[in-house]
């Protein structure tokens, strides 16, 4: 644990008008920094170590699809949390991600500091990139308590986003069976 976060959290109690000598805070500013850093250990991983060389022959040459992957991300602006699921495809070219990785992706990205917008496009560059398929999709549906919590305070919004690469953004019959797949109107 990185001792000058804690230190920063100790002090953002004080500024709010905290005792952090309190029983209740005593060791809130150690247990907050712990979280923090955790939150946002994307940063310390790489897509290599991520995929740990999990891509493998094969001669499918159909869309894979890894559909409800849990994902929380904290917001770059108000450092609040974003919560929800990111739904990844892909069209094979002799080789296939094991099944684990795509998880493992959609993870090391969601845990930066970060907005859905962005997080999408790395998720399906990443995966382009580690597996060269034919397409990418990725469609990400989140509640963000940056919404949720503050400003206009908005329960049930759900923001989603996508990112459509090669197959999936040439040819509209491929998105189609794509986001019916994953139980999206098209």
């Amino acid at each position: 644990m990185n001792p000058s976060i804690a230190k920063h959290y100790r002090e953002i109690l004080v500024a709010v008008g905290e005792n952090p000598e309190r029983e209740g805070l005593l060791d809130t500013p150690t247990r907050a920094a712990k979280a923090m850093q955790y939150l946002c250990n994307g940063y310390t991983m790489s897509l290599e170590d991520v995929t740990n060389g999990a891509l493998f022959e094969s001669q499918n040459d159909e869309m894979v699809i890894v559909r409800d992957i849990e994902l929380y991300s904290l917001c770059e602006h108000h450092l609040l949390p974003f919560i929800g699921k990111a739904h990844v495809a892909y069209i094979p070219t002799g080789r296939v991600l094991g099944l684990s990785k795509v998880a493992r992706v959609v993870d090391m990205f969601a845990r930066r500091l970060q907005i859905q917008e962005n997080l999408t496009k790395q998720i399906a560059d990443a995966i382009h990139h580690i597996t060269d398929a034919a397409g990418v999709a990725v469609v990400i549906e989140a509640k963000h308590m940056c919404m949720m919590m503050r400003g206009v305070e908005k329960q049930n919004s759900v923001m989603t986003t996508s990112v459509m690469l090669g197959a999936f953004r040439d040819s509209s019959a491929t998105r189609h069976e794509f986001l019916q797949l994953i139980g999206r109107r098209a």
